[in-house]
């Protein structure tokens, strides 16, 4: 069994998307992370070629593009983007929380930007 903290084990860093995460698990197979967004702040538009994601807003919200559809999303949203989806996620009100769960696991080599 492995348990990671979120203060002691997940520092947060910005990813290429311009978000800011803190990952708590990485494996060959997953990857979860908690990424922020200031209010008004949002990911530069990009896709994964290889990752599929699922994302799961914690707190605040938003508006979140995928494809060229453009939903409102907020507390209790989970949302899939399959491999090679373009999107972006901008924050309104107060910012946004959200879990990231990618398989295989984020990495930067497979985040493509227009």
């Amino acid at each position: 069994m492995e348990i990671r903290n979120r203060d002691r084990d997940a520092p947060p860093f910005t990813t290429k998307d311009g978000s800011t995460i803190r990952e708590y698990l990485h494996t060959e197979v997953q990857s979860l992370a908690e990424a922020t967004l200031e209010p008004g702040q949002a990911t530069l538009r990009h896709y994964h070629g290889r990752s599929e994601e699922i994302y799961l807003i914690l707190d605040g919200g938003g508006e979140l593009e995928v494809d060229g559809d453009v939903r409102t999303v907020g507390p209790g949203d989970a949302i899939l983007i399959p491999p090679g989806a373009w999107h972006q996620l901008t924050a309104v009100g107060r910012g946004a929380t959200l879990l990231c769960c990618c398989v295989p696991p984020y990495s930067d080599d497979d985040t493509f930007f227009a």
